[in-house]
């Protein structure tokens, strides 16, 4: 461990908790912590900090976006590096911030935003592209699928980095998941304007987690899991959401001399 502990050492690091994650998932930010600081990262969190704004973007909602684009910016500019447990939150805040910042014909918030987002990071990119770790010291003996997240794949563009991850995970089987790029049918307000639709995308998905036969459906996106989660709890399947974050802050118990 001594190696893997000093990778992140002299990196300060902001956690991006998220909303969702705060109000209903507490124990994904606090994984995150528990694996920054494993590798040596000392790791703050900003309390003011709210939500990226993407409801309100997603919706066409962009004069009420701007106030948090703004706050994101007094919460987080002071550091090296900021980093969230959720793919979604990431894409907005690459993606939405910007093109918000420049439609308001502001050159001194486009640059702000910009450099901001040159210093935003998904767990995964961080873990890989930063720390240049795969194996964070985790231990989890459980047979588990993956499903990438829309935003992951196509806004972010994480790649294979959460697989590497999960790989270098002791004990770990890990299963394919047919289609399973397809959206689960959450995307955020979608499932609350097209719920039909959701559920049979939802619907969908949960069949081909099941057929895995997996203990634990693991994702970057607690709000994606929520969605496919409900299903698998409806249909009384044994498939537990978990979160990639909780997975790798996962460890071996450490044994007392009367174990031994």
């Amino acid at each position: 461990m001594g190696q893997i502990e000093a990778v992140g050492a002299g990196k300060r690091v902001a956690l991006f908790a998220t909303c969702v994650n705060e109000a209903m998932f507490p124990g994904t930010p606090k994984a995150v912590v528990q694996v920054l600081e494993r590798l040596g990262c000392t790791v703050e969190f900003p309390s003011e900090q709210t939500c990226c704004g993407q409801v309100f973007s997603n919706s066409g909602y962009y004069d009420e976006t701007l106030p948090l684009i703004h706050n994101y910016l007094r919460a987080f500019e002071g550091y090296d590096y900021i980093v969230t447990p959720s793919g979604s939150c990431t894409g907005s805040v690459r993606d939405q911030h910007p093109m918000l910042a420049r439609r308001t014909g502001d050159a001194d918030l486009v640059a702000r935003v910009d450099a901001i987002v040159a210093r935003t990071y998904d767990l995964p990119e961080f873990l890989v592209d930063v720390l240049g770790v795969t194996d964070v010291g985790a231990y989890f003996p459980h047979r588990v699928t993956y499903h990438p997240t829309c935003h992951s794949l196509r806004i972010t563009k994480v790649g294979d980095k959460p697989y590497r991850l999960l790989e270098a995970v002791r004990g770990i089987e890990i299963v394919d998941l047919e289609d399973a790029d397809r959206c689960c049918g959450f995307g955020g307000t979608f499932s609350m304007k097209n719920p039909d639709v959701s559920v049979a995308m939802a619907a969908d998905k949960a069949r081909h987690v099941g057929d895995t036969e997996a203990e634990f459906l693991v994702a970057g996106d607690n709000s994606c899991l929520l969605n496919i989660g409900g299903v698998l709890a409806r249909q009384n399947s044994g498939t537990k959401p978990i979160h990639l974050a909780e997975i790798l802050a996962s460890v071996e118990p450490t044994l007392t001399g009367a174990q031994r």
